[in-house]
């Protein structure tokens, strides 16, 4: 497995922390061994590092107080949204407090006429849009889990709506943390644009938890489009789809999402979701627009689909089947580990600019398959990502030491490609190794003093990004 050190603890500190929040939280404080593991967990095969406490704030107030006490013992500060991120940043590598914050879930405005929303970080992305479903707007970053918006801007989420309406780095129009100092700043105004100084909002964005604690939150909304169509279409290889993808992305097609299952996801999701799609790579989209402009788009898709062998196609504006194909595609995972029951399933993910997408796919999966590895593919390769889910069984050390070849190798060829280890994933622990690969150490240095200047005592979610530990 990849590495995990585990860095020097402030035993004393710690002590005189939790003693102290105790008295302040009473019941919303937790120190029990199994919600202290499951506040440390990851969703790969990193080795856990359970917090030594977890607290549970409601409000900006009692982050700020949390903060200060931390950064008066010296003690580490991890913040958690949901625990959905997959490389190990919710890990504690020197102990230290997390701060939940589920219970900080508040709306606190919808402004229909600005097309924005200012919520606490505790809000999911599913709770938000039943929120918001009788104004015709709706925040449209998917990543597939119900996640916190708060851990999707500081992991830089993306998901299937990327190629249209962005990640989250474009959806946020500003933000507030509190800074390791225990003060707070805000980051922007409402305004859609601005040249006021430093980018301080995309600075926080992907940050991970260790320049700031996100604890407001601006987001641009969408207008529900007024019809939407749903389409799936099969092909004869992974590379013709993703030529098919490269086309239509070249073409300028309005596409709102466009997804790919290659043959051996496609099997495991009609097991699992009880389909019939033909079993070949398959193309899943969705058009957003008029009811005559989704039915122009879908044709037009399906013009430039039969160029490269496309069969099949089928469109669809009914919205019982179009959440059907859709919740499939959110349950491949779960579809993908039924190909080898008792295996787990190692998720990793990187993006190619869309150019080099089909030869990336492809030389991928040959890689794979010399492995002996079941290893389906799935992405959102409209903007070139793409993830394997590698099926291992972690007690082998020959299959694990495999794996993480796999995945070196996965990663080295994207930064080849001019691409990245991680189109939304994130780094955290698990892909430390190769962000110095990507941007080099002139890069990293500046990251570095970055995090040193705002962060001096390095006590913010220590340990990750390939940042240095100090403090």
């Amino acid at each position: 497995m990849a590495e995990i050190l585990d860095l020097p603890r402030n035993e004393h500190g710690i002590a005189a922390v939790i003693e102290a929040l105790a008295g302040q939280f009473g019941a919303r404080l937790a120190t029990s061994a199994a919600l202290r593991e499951q506040h440390g967990h990851t969703t790969t095969w990193l080795r856990t590092q359970a917090p030594d406490a977890v607290v549970f704030v409601q409000s900006t107030e009692e982050v700020q107080d949390v903060v200060r006490l931390c950064a008066r013992h010296h003690v580490p500060v991890i913040p958690f949204g949901a625990g959905s991120s997959l490389e190990g940043h919710v890990n504690a590598s020197a102990g230290g407090i997390c701060i939940d914050f589920s219970q900080m879930n508040r709306i606190l405005r919808v402004s229909a006429e600005d097309m924005d929303v200012v919520i606490e970080p505790g809000v999911t992305r599913k709770a938000l849009n039943t929120h918001l479903r009788d104004t015709g707007l709706f925040f449209p970053v998917d990543p597939g889990a119900d996640a916190t918006l708060g851990g999707m801007a500081a992991t830089g989420a993306s998901g299937t709506n990327a190629v249209r309406y962005g990640t989250m780095k474009e959806n946020i129009l500003g933000l507030k943390a509190v800074l390791p100092s225990g003060e707070i700043v805000k980051t922007a105004a409402r305004a859609r644009k601005s040249s006021a100084g430093y980018d301080l909002t995309h600075l926080m964005i992907g940050s991970e938890g260790t320049l700031g604690l996100i604890t407001e939150l601006t987001l641009r909304l969408r207008g529900i489009p007024a019809a939407i169509s749903a389409a799936t279409c099969s092909f004869p290889s992974v590379e013709a789809a993703c030529e098919c993808v490269i086309a239509t992305v070249q073409y300028g097609l309005p596409v709102a999402r466009i997804e790919l299952l290659d043959k051996l996801m496609v099997e495991a999701v009609n097991r699992y979701s009880k389909l019939a799609l033909p079993e070949t790579p398959l193309l899943l989209l969705e058009f957003h627009g008029s009811e005559t402009g989704v039915a122009e788009d879908a044709a037009s898709f399906g013009e430039i689909a039969a160029d490269f062998g496309g069969t099949g196609f089928a469109a669809t504006t009914l919205e019982e089947e179009r959440n059907q194909l859709w919740q499939a595609r959110h349950d491949a995972y779960w579809a993908g580990l039924a190909l080898r029951p008792g295996a787990k399933g190692i998720s990793t993910d990187i993006c190619v600019p869309v150019s080099r997408l089909a030869e990336a796919v492809t030389k991928a999966q040959t890689r794979a398959s010399e492995l002996g590895m079941i290893a389906p593919v799935v992405g959102h390769v409209g903007d070139g990502n793409f993830h394997v889910l590698m099926l291992i069984d972690t007690d082998s050390p020959a299959e694990v030491e495999m794996a993480e070849g796999f995945v070196a190798w996965l990663n080295d060829m994207a930064i080849a490609m001019e691409g990245t280890c991680t189109g939304e994933h994130g780094i955290g622990q698990g892909k430390a190794a190769y962000l110095i690969r990507e941007l080099g150490p002139e890069a990293m240095e500046v990251m570095a003093t970055i995090k040193r200047g705002i962060d001096p005592q390095n006590i913010f979610n220590p340990g990750k990004m390939g940042l240095p530990n100090y403090g």
